[in-house]
């Protein structure tokens, strides 16, 4: 009796199908930032004022964009284009805060100027003004001892003192008569020898050369030159320099006429100052 076999069947395997990987999101975050923030930097620099802002955002924009095109250039994000417009906003952002802060800071100085050519100005006016209440008072000067400039044309009186510019101050007393030693220089016999002492107060900020300063004098009313005396310690002239807040005191000596009402001494600090004049009644 003979067997039927059965042909043996193989189990059916579903055909191989490739894993699928998985979609890759693009990271295109740091691009779009910079493009925003580039924005509005540029538009913030539009206002001077707001240098400041541009300056921030610009930084932070170019930063962003330089990182977003990397990561484009690597595959990683697809807004290359967003990115590169982020970089250059954000140089623009840059130069527009640079220019608004030179702008921003030059008004800024132009208005401190003017204010401080405002405030000399005033301060000059009401120096001239002084100055032409002094002339109007008594028609000579103003009281002795007060440190202001005479009226143009005016000679200052005995003990009047004039004040410059830059706060040097000269002063003149009124002429005393004394006697020559026999060994005097400069004094005829016949006239009268007077003395002035002449005090340079030092109250500006540099230093000042006394030697530089010149005095000379006229006598009685037609101005006859009058000639300076040497006696030991008078018309020894005023020597080296001045410190700021110091002052010197020199004693000048004169011949004038025996007739002469009147003595003109005339004190020049040196040639960057102009000669002021004292009238010395003797």
């Amino acid at each position: 009796m003979s067997q039927t076999h059965q042909p043996q069947q193989h189990p059916q395997y579903p055909p191989f199908q490739p894993q699928q990987q998985p979609t890759q999101v693009a990271r295109n975050g740091l691009g779009t930032a910079a493009l925003i923030l580039g924005i509005i930097g540029a538009l913030s620099g539009l206002i001077p004022l707001m240098f400041w802002l541009a300056g921030i955002l610009g930084v932070i924009a170019l930063i962003l964009g330089l990182t977003g095109r990397a990561r484009a250039k690597r595959g990683e994000a697809t807004n290359k284009g967003v990115a590169l417009t982020g970089v250059i906003l954000a140089l623009a952002s840059l130069g527009l805060a640079v220019f608004g802060a030179y702008t921003t800071f030059k008004a800024v100085d132009d208005a401190v100027d003017e204010i401080n050519k405002s405030v000399s100005d005033t301060k000059a006016k009401d120096t001239d003004a002084k100055g032409t209440d002094k002339s109007d008072s008594s028609g000579k000067g103003a009281d002795k001892g007060k440190d202001e400039k005479p009226a143009a044309g005016k000679a200052l009186d005995a003990g009047d003192s004039v004040i410059y510019d830059d706060d040097l101050t000269v002063a003149v007393s009124n002429a005393v008569t004394f006697s020559p030693s026999e060994y005097a220089a400069g004094h005829s016999k016949g006239n009268h020898a007077y003395k002035v002492t002449v005090t340079v107060t030092n109250d500006s900020k540099e230093k000042f050369d006394a030697s530089l300063l010149q005095t000379s004098a006229r006598a009685g009313a037609d101005g006859v030159d009058a000639e300076q005396i040497f006696d030991e310690a008078v018309g020894t002239g005023f020597e080296g320099t001045i410190m700021p807040g110091k002052k010197a005191t020199v004693v000048y000596g004169f011949d004038a006429p025996a007739d002469a009402k009147n003595l003109t001494v005339e004190v020049e600090p040196s040639f960057e100052y102009d000669a002021t004049q004292w009238d010395l009644k003797l």
